[in-house]
């Protein structure tokens, strides 16, 4: 891979650059990154895919006019033409108010080590046996009567990131997967269900083995499912989609979104919106975190933030853009491409969990469903409405009993956020990250 000091130096060269052809202001970011995935289905390879890439963005700034331009290409005649064309362009382009650079008092002034980065590569035949392995396992399973396959992958990328306000920096990621799906069953009644394991580094994902087994596992008991009745009652998220729900705040609490007046929650800042034991946090520094960053990509400082404090929306999620439309100071969220402007991204967030064990959070539930897969995006951001189809399983008497399918839940989410309970079994495992999950008073649809 490209020599970081040797990047940064093409980074500030172009700036240069553009500084020379008049621009008031640029930044660039260049992305080098490596990939390698595996597939394996019934011990036979089905997919190798290897790939390369190395793309660099530049911004320049006339005013308050920007324009990006983008290449893959890093020869000098190619960056010659890069220079002239986003230099034409941000020339004729419309005003925007609120872009441009972070101010020097914005930038960080301490790198932190988040440990993001593996610097080992897996060899080929690593990932074919990692995926073979984890689909035996599941084949193992009785009751497994056919796969849809194991894949393994690996990545690892390089951002270099560069400004006329002196920022200038680099950092690594790599990243681990592993999954594996397989069906039980014959005919019409064939299910299927997966696991899937991801981390920084290697050595902390969960086996092959295990997650052969619990694909396995959870295929077989989703077998012969039935219908649920109408009716509203209590819901549990499985953490496997829990997540999902913390995902539909972090949409409602966008920057951009609040910013153009298409939020759910636009009113709600300070206010409570969950019960007064929900806390939700965004760490971009956590040790081996798959969203760690030690700075966001405009430059900015990052930190630790509390998004939810015992049921209190405490912050919007803000780039420099955002902020300023908003009148607010950024909150250190910027995520980029080589190819478009910053916008706002969340990095490792994760609700905290409480002391309840899952048995006990179901425990006086009569009647309700345990919800282990979801389909369909039906989510209003506007007005909060959520609707989306379920899969899992019918609790009955605090026992989870049969498989339920083709059930459709609904409810709001600001009733959903404020009704909601947590267990004690949370996992960092996605990113973004919930233990099992309660809401009560949900409308579930089936027969």
């Amino acid at each position: 891979m490209t020599n970081n000091k040797a990047m940064l130096n093409l980074l500030g060269d172009l700036l240069a650059k553009a500084l020379a052809k008049g621009a008031d202001a640029a930044d660039a970011v260049h992305i080098e990154s490596q990939s390698l995935t595996v597939a394996q289905r019934l011990g036979n390879p089905e997919k190798l895919e290897r790939s390369e890439s190395s793309d660099i963005g530049l911004r320049v700034f006339f005013g308050k006019r920007q324009a990006i331009v983008s290449s893959s290409d890093s020869s000098s005649e190619a960056l010659k033409e890069l220079i002239d064309r986003v230099i034409y362009m941000a020339k004729v382009v419309p005003e925007d108010p609120y872009c441009g650079l972070a101010n020097k008092d914005q930038l960080v002034t301490k790198i932190i080590d988040v440990d993001s980065y593996d610097p080992s590569e897996p060899t080929t035949e690593t990932l074919v046996d990692w995926a073979n392995r984890a689909e035996d396992a599941a084949r193992a399973i009785p009751g497994i009567t056919n796969s849809e396959g194991a894949e393994a992958g690996w990545g690892k990328a390089t951002v270099s990131v560069a400004a006329t306000n002196g920022f200038s920096q680099v950092y690594s990621g790599s990243h681990y997967s592993l999954s594996a799906s397989v069906l039980a069953g014959k005919g019409v009644e064939m299910e299927r269900d997966y696991d899937y394991t991801g981390a920084v580094y290697a050595n902390d994902m969960i086996s092959p083995e295990e997650i052969g087994r619990n694909a396995g596992n959870k295929a077989v008991k989703r077998i012969n499912p039935k219908k649920a009745q109408t009716a509203q009652v209590p819901v549990v998220y499985d953490p496997r989609v829990s997540r999902g729900i913390v995902g539909h705040l972090l949409s409602a609490i966008n920057g951009s979104a609040i910013a153009r007046d298409t939020s759910f929650l636009k009113e709600k800042m300070g206010k409570k919106i969950y019960a007064d034991n929900i806390s939700i946090f965004d760490d971009p520094h956590r040790i081996r975190g798959l969203r760690s960053k030690p700075f966001d990509a405009e430059g900015v400082m990052n930190k630790k933030r509390k998004i939810i404090d015992n049921g209190r929306l405490t912050t919007w999620l803000l780039d420099l853009r955002s902020a300023r439309q908003l009148g607010l100071e950024t909150t250190g969220h910027a995520s980029r491409g080589t190819g478009s402007p910053p916008s706002p991204s969340a990095t490792n967030i994760y609700l905290e969990p409480s002391n309840i064990s899952p048995n006990e959070l179901i425990s006086d539930i009569k009647s309700g469903l345990y919800i282990t897969e979801l389909i369909g995006m039906g989510i209003n951001n506007l007005t909060g409405d959520y609707s989306r189809g379920a899969s899992g399983y019918w609790i009955e008497n605090g026992e989870i009993t049969y498989p339920v399918s083709e059930v459709t839940v609904a409810g709001n989410l600001n009733d959903m956020f404020l009704n909601l309970t947590t267990a004690n079994d949370l996992e960092y495992r996605y990113g973004v990250d919930a233990p099992t999950l309660r809401i009560d008073g949900m409308t579930l649809a089936g027969k």
